[in-house]
């Protein structure tokens, strides 16, 4: 039907004066017996439009003061009644879908784990608006980013037969599912869709970096799957990543790409969402503004991985987990390093190889690989990034060593025999970067359908 966005009407693109036609959900009802008044909003803004009802002229539909009702409202926009903004002063009311009592967002406030039980109607509150709203502007800045400075976009399958990360956290897809028919696994899966073990992607790396083989620069932006039994607030078995490969690009080349396009998807959030920023400042984290200024405005620190377990040792603070050389760090870590030490985000580089993937390039000294974490205030890793090993031998020996079937990653090895070069590349999960912009503490708040051990819907 026909309507204007509420969007519009609160940025003054329809002119006071003006006769126009909105629809929305009412967010609130104030009823009286000369007088109602309605805010509205249709999910175009963060702002809802007070619908100003004079019950002289228009006699309302009972069903139009329900919370959560869907309505058709047509009227004439005035200046508020303080002065400030804009209302609409109604002379009809259609509804176009009612709402009963029941309705399940009644309240003003309720706790985010209330609304993680209701998926399909917390994306109807204030904060489930802006947290969408910034993911859906953060999202197209990331394309920007990467199409302005000529990369090819490219999709991975979803599909694989081989685990990227090599830690058994793959997702098995299968067609035949539970069946006592079959005397091995080998037998199992011969006769399977594919005819061999199959799963859901961990991530598009390997299938980028044939990508990148031809174009030099790529990447993917897409789902990724991890089996991983972890119930914390940053882990989802379903979380969307951005993996650029880029070829001839060396650490410190793409530790100099990745600050970048971060700086730039930053800049582009407070630059397009002004008052989601608002609201999350005053409702989830003191201060959000200022810090996200900080980040756009300085460098990142670089700290080697070796230098960093030194300070921590040196802090004398007590952590849940033990830290020394060769430890894989933990979030607490990784919290104390750039909220503590640095107070910013850090670059986390040249990590022990044998807690690194095998297709990070194993530095001269035969203990570590040219691999960075990006550690940020508040959340910690956000980008895994390293150079790839380009070097044929090196790379089978990394796999001999972790016992991996060299047979299922022919085409990855491969590259290093036809042109190979010296390539890099980094995954960052949206998801996380969305909690530290947005600062929600939790990743099944930035997501529409979070999901976790135990948990589908």
């Amino acid at each position: 039907m026909l309507h204007t966005d509420i969007r519009d009407i609160m940025s003054g693109k329809t002119a006071i004066g003006e006769n126009a036609t909105v629809c929305g959900w009412v967010r609130t009802a104030r009823d009286s017996k000369n007088m109602a008044f309605l805010e509205i909003n249709d999910g175009t803004t963060q702002k809802h439009l007070q619908i100003v009802i004079d019950k002289s002229t228009l006699t309302p539909p009972t069903a139009a003061t329900r919370l959560g009702a869907a309505l058709k409202v047509e009227g004439k926009v005035v200046a508020g009644m303080r002065g400030e903004g804009v209302e609409m002063d109604a002379v009809s009311i259609t509804v176009l879908g009612d709402c009963p009592a029941d309705y399940p967002l009644q309240k003003k406030y309720q706790k985010l784990e209330t609304l993680r039980e209701i998926p399909h109607l917390r994306v109807r509150t204030n904060t489930f608006h802006a947290v969408f709203r910034v993911r859906s502007v953060m999202a197209a800045a990331i394309h920007r980013y990467f199409q302005e400075r000529g990369y090819v976009y490219v999709n991975t399958p979803l599909i694989t037969g081989s685990d990227c990360e090599g830690a058994g956290e793959v997702f098995q897809v299968t067609t035949i599912g539970y069946s006592d028919k079959y005397k091995s696994a080998e037998e199992y899966y011969a006769d399977d869709f594919f005819g061999k073990r199959a799963g859901l992607s961990v991530s598009g790396q390997l299938e980028g970096e044939v990508a990148a083989m031809a174009f030099g620069k790529i990447y993917t932006f897409g789902p990724s799957f991890r089996a991983e039994n972890s119930n914390t607030p940053r882990h989802v078995a379903e979380f969307w990543h951005i993996e650029p490969e880029v070829a001839f690009a060396e650490l410190p080349d793409i530790i100099a790409i990745a600050e970048e396009m971060i700086k730039y998807i930053i800049t582009d959030v407070m630059e397009k969402c002004p008052d989601e920023l608002a609201f999350f400042e005053e409702r989830f984290e003191k201060g959000l503004r200022e810090k996200l200024i900080n980040v756009i405005s300085h460098d990142f620190a670089v700290v080697d991985y070796t230098d960093a377990v030194e300070q921590l040792i040196a802090s004398g603070r007590e952590f849940e987990y033990p830290v020394s050389w060769g430890c894989d760090l933990q979030t607490e870590h990784e919290r104390y390093i750039t909220e503590v030490l640095y107070k910013k985000p850090v670059f986390l580089t040249n990590y022990p190889k044998d807690i690194k993937a095998f297709y990070m390039k194993q530095n001269p000294d035969g203990k570590t690989v040219a691999a960075t974490d990006l550690l940020v205030p508040g959340v910690g890793e956000i980008i895994g990034c390293s150079e790839r090993e380009a070097d044929y031998d090196k790379l089978i020996s990394a796999m001999e060593a972790r016992g991996m079937d060299i047979s299922a990653y022919r085409d990855y090895l491969d590259l290093r025999r036809f042109g190979s070069v010296p390539h890099s590349g980094f995954g960052l999960g949206f998801e996380r970067i969305l909690m530290y912009v947005t600062g929600m503490q939790n990743i099944r708040d930035v997501i529409l359908y979070p999901r976790t051990v135990g948990s589908i819907r």
